[in-house]
């Protein structure tokens, strides 16, 4: 399953779904396009420190992977990766899935908080394009 998860991480970097180091990653964080911040398992504690500001105040889970930061940087192919910023939560969410797999007693409720914000991203985009669909055909609210 680690090996799994690591590969998901080297897709993530392909399709542009993940912010890698701290500059990055702060940026997506500020901006609020983050998702899910990851922690290599031996960050120094000043990346910690900078991540848990990072997520301060915002609505961004913040976990610590099982992951070395060299296992990290081989995947994403950087060196010296311990802080990334996943962007999109179908990624998020299949990463913690896989997680969970790992250790469920440790991944759980957060792997709970991005699968339930997957499916209300999901039916904003359901409710939206029904709207789209309504306004271009004329459809009428009925206000009984």
């Amino acid at each position: 399953m680690k090996e799994k998860a690591l590969n998901l991480l080297g897709l993530m970097r392909k399709a542009n779904a993940v912010q890698i180091g701290e500059e990055n990653t702060g940026a997506s964080v500020r901006a609020g396009t983050s998702k899910l911040l990851l922690l290599a398992s031996d960050a120094s504690d000043n990346a910690v420190r900078r991540a848990k500001g990072f997520v301060y105040g915002r609505n961004i889970p913040l976990i610590s992977t099982p992951f070395m930061k060299e296992e990290i940087s081989a995947s994403v192919g950087k060196p010296g990766c311990s802080m990334l910023a996943v962007c999109d939560l179908g990624f998020a969410d299949s990463f913690m899935k896989l997680l969970q797999a790992i250790s469920p007693d440790i991944y759980d409720e957060t792997a709970r908080i991005i699968s339930d914000g997957l499916a209300r991203e999901k039916q904003r985009r359901r409710e939206n394009r029904a709207h789209e669909n309504n306004k271009r055909i004329g459809k009428r609210r009925n206000n009984a």
